[in-house]
């Protein structure tokens, strides 16, 4: 697979020929690509025949395995040109090489790429061949030789990308050697440094912690140009002078502490160094907080005064309350996040890293101020709860400055403090009190504002009233004047309305836009029930509950009196009518006074030889009863004997002559009155 470790790109012209020696290659010390532009043989090495016999346009590479395992490289040229390569080893010298393990052609057949690749079985290769030979087994720690030839002796580069299993030993990409990763020096990681003046006295040695971010048995060396940086000539030690126009170079070394020509020795990272001008140009500044609630101080942060454009971080701020403060370096504002102060001025000193400084004064003022005003809302009540109301709190206009956005909340000290806001503001249910509004504007300032909430209550009729009529009778219903408004469930919207039956009514009644609902009934009177009727011979006495009392009585419906006895009643059916102090249509029952039987004569002759009373027997629950003068029962006459009695008892004993006292009740199928006859009988027996 590629590897994309560190990405090393060199491409000079004066060193050129000692890049193209074996005994001052080029160190590979990761297994990135490699790119690079060969410019000449160099010295003209014993290549040890295969298939290069001569330098045109070369480069020497040494390199060591970190892992075991497989090798492969590709070279491509970065166009059309035909390049060759060979590889010795393992740990061969420069000056005994002896014959390359692999060597191969540009081959025709994979166009202008050659290197080494899994498929291929052949060592080496000559021209016509695909340009590939078979990848290398490498053990670590074992070092090799590689040249790269541009046999086409042109400056068209190429591009050296590594594969396979192993992979190469480098100090920089080692965790155990360099657990931190290198930075580039600056403020911004990016290789710019900052002077006061230019041109300036600068100590390079003073990037170095930077630069090498606490990994160990590492140094930085600094130059003027590249070729110093590549050949380790001509450092630049100690404080020098430097200018924004030139751009300076360093190399970062690996130094084996055990072993110091160890090969990771000659490992180098590159990089460079400008300088930029830094004199402080600091600018007086308007700073703006907010007097919330009126309160006559803000908070004021000082540090977003926008007096330096420098980089963020970097630079040192200190704020004073005085300039004398400032010169002088006393009274040091000691939270200048949190600055609580009215309207005045406070004074900054910038300080670069690089030791530039200018000071600046800030004003501070506040922001303008939220226009308020109390208000009231009025609401309707609740009809369920006439205590509370609905207000939309979102209409109460407690200020005129725009911009703003409100919440909403139910103590003062809940707005100051943003807790418990009101959750629908817009639908908020209560009684008669107080809300208070957190007005916010467009800059963050707030003021609270009290709202005062009326519940407007029901306003009801004290002249209508619940009426009692007959239920065959109508009324009038009269709300009474004094509203703006009326209507009736009926649909009108009179004041009153007439030809009112019994039943149930409401009416709305508007008062300065509140609607109340008042429910009215017109109720039926009471009605009398007869519950039953005591008849004796051709007397009846009615009783009677329910109603209104007193009652009046009558059997024709016309004439009625106070006496609930009715006397010389005729035998057979009788209507009665009863009706209470109301009034209304009375209530009629039926009753039969049954015949009177007063002597029975039971000697068989068939004449007067029983009592019959199955002519009641339409009547329910009804019964016979004959008792003798001590009131013992001595007969039941019932649906069983056709209700009748023959002046026996117990089966059939004949009783003695005498009188007997008798009972017939029943219940009147239609009004379901009880009624109780009571009478006495002659019994005579011969």
């Amino acid at each position: 697979m590629k590897k994309i470790i560190f990405f090393l790109s060199i491409i000079l012209a004066s060193f050129s020929f000692a890049q193209s020696d074996c005994s001052s290659s080029i160190t590979l010390c990761a297994d990135a690509s490699v790119s690079y532009t060969p410019t000449g043989p160099g010295v003209q090495e014993n290549l040890g025949g295969g298939c290069l016999s001569t330098e045109h346009f070369s480069v020497w590479y040494q390199f060591t395995a970190a892992t075991s395992g497989t090798l492969t490289f590709l070279i491509s040229p970065n166009s059309q040109n035909d390049y060759d390569f060979a590889v010795y080893g393992p740990n061969k010298t420069c000056g005994n090489l002896g014959a390359p393990i692999r060597c191969s052609y540009a081959g025709t057949g994979s166009g202008i790429l050659t290197g080494l690749n899994t498929t291929s079985t052949d060592l080496t290769e000559g021209a016509g061949g695909d340009g590939f030979v078979r990848y290398l087994d490498v053990i670590a720690g074992d070092s090799y030789q590689l040249i790269v030839d541009n046999f086409s002796s042109s400056t068209v580069g190429f591009v050296l990308t590594f594969g396979g299993t192993a992979t190469l030993a480098s100090p920089f990409s080692v965790p155990a050697l360099a657990p931190n990763p290198f930075l580039m020096p600056g403020p911004n990681n990016d290789g710019n440094v900052v002077i006061c003046t230019n041109p300036a006295t600068f100590d390079f040695s003073t990037l170095s912690a930077q630069i090498i971010n606490g990994n160990p048995d590492f140094v930085v060396s600094y130059y003027n140009n590249i070729n110093d940086a590549i050949a380790s000539v001509n450092p630049i030690i100690g404080a020098t002078t430097v200018n924004t126009a030139n751009t300076y170079h360093y190399t970062i070394n690996y130094v084996d502490p055990t072993n110091p020509n160890a090969a990771a020795n000659k490992c180098k990272q590159y990089g460079t160094i400008n300088f930029t001008q830094g004199a402080i140009v600091v600018n007086d500044t308007t700073l703006s907080g907010c007097s919330n609630n009126n309160s006559g101080v803000a908070l004021y942060n000082l540090t977003t005064a926008n007096v330096f454009a420098g980089p963020p971080g970097l630079n040192t701020f200190q704020y004073y309350p005085t300039l004398a403060d400032l010169n002088a370096g006393t009274n040091l504002i000691p939270n200048p996040t949190t600055y609580n102060s009215a309207q005045g001025t406070v004074y900054v000193k910038v300080t670069t890293p690089e030791g530039c400084t200018g000071s600046s004064k800030i004003t501070l003022i506040f922001f303008a101020p939220i226009v308020q005003t109390p208000v009231e809302l009025i609401s309707c009540f609740i009809e369920e709860n006439p205590t509370t109301a609905l207000f939309d709190l979102t209409t109460a206009n407690v200020t005129t400055t725009t911009g703003v956005t409100r919440q909403y909340y139910l103590s003062n000290q809940d707005a100051i403090n943003q807790t418990n806001p009101i959750a629908n503001a817009a639908a908020y249910v209560a009684t008669s009190s107080e809300v208070f509004v957190r007005v916010t504007s467009a800059e963050g300032c707030w003021n609270i504002v009290k709202v005062t909430l009326e519940v407007t209550p029901p306003v009801y009729s004290l002249v209508l009233k619940d009426k009692i009529i007959c239920v065959e009778d109508i009324t009038t219903l009269d709300a009474g004047p004094g509203f703006t408004a009326y209507l009736w469930s009926t649909g009108e919207t009179t004041q009153s309305i007439t030809n009112v039956s019994v039943g149930s009514y409401f009416v709305y009644l508007t008062t300065n836009d509140c609607v109340t609902k008042q429910n009215v009934k017109v109720l039926a009177s009471p009605t009398p029930v007869v519950t039953s009727i005591e008849i004796a011979n051709n007397s009846a006495t009615v009783t009677v509950n329910g109603g209104v009392p007193p009652y009046q009585y009558s059997i024709d419906g016309t004439n009625f009196q106070d006496s609930n006895v009715f006397t010389n009643l005729p035998r057979g059916q009788n209507t009665m009518y009863v009706k209470d102090n109301y009034n209304c249509d009375p209530v009629i029952v039926d009753v039969t006074v049954p015949n009177l039987v007063n002597a029975i004569t039971p000697n068989g002759d068939g004449v007067n030889d029983f009592v019959d009373y199955s002519s009641l027997a339409n009547k329910t629950l009804l019964t016979y009863t004959v008792y003798d003068r001590y009131g013992n029962k001595i007969h039941v006459a019932n649906k069983e004997n056709n209700f009748r009695w023959d002046g026996t008892i117990n089966g059939g004993k004949k009783l003695s002559t005498g009188t007997y006292w008798y009972t017939i009740t029943w219940v009147e199928p239609t009004s379901k009155i009880l009624i109780n006859y009571t009478g006495w009988i002659v019994v005579k027996n011969k």
